[in-house]
């Protein structure tokens, strides 16, 4: 159960990166939610991400996570 959480929100990601706005929402959620080490996988999941939709970019900085 320790994934499950970060499971769940790299899966809600998937499902809203079609929508600016709820993708940008749902990572600040996720921020707040995961552990350090969690967001370090959520990092690498956002890099890939960003790779296949270049358009979600500009609304997330991995700078400033």
């Amino acid at each position: 159960m320790a994934r499950a959480m970060l499971d769940y929100t790299l899966d809600i990601l998937e499902r809203v990166s079609f929508d600016t706005t709820l993708f940008t929402k749902e990572v600040q959620k996720a921020l707040i939610r995961l552990q350090p080490h969690e967001i370090i996988e959520l990092k690498i999941f956002l890099n890939n991400l960003i790779q296949k939709k270049p358009q979600l970019e500009a609304y997330v900085q991995l700078n400033a996570i």
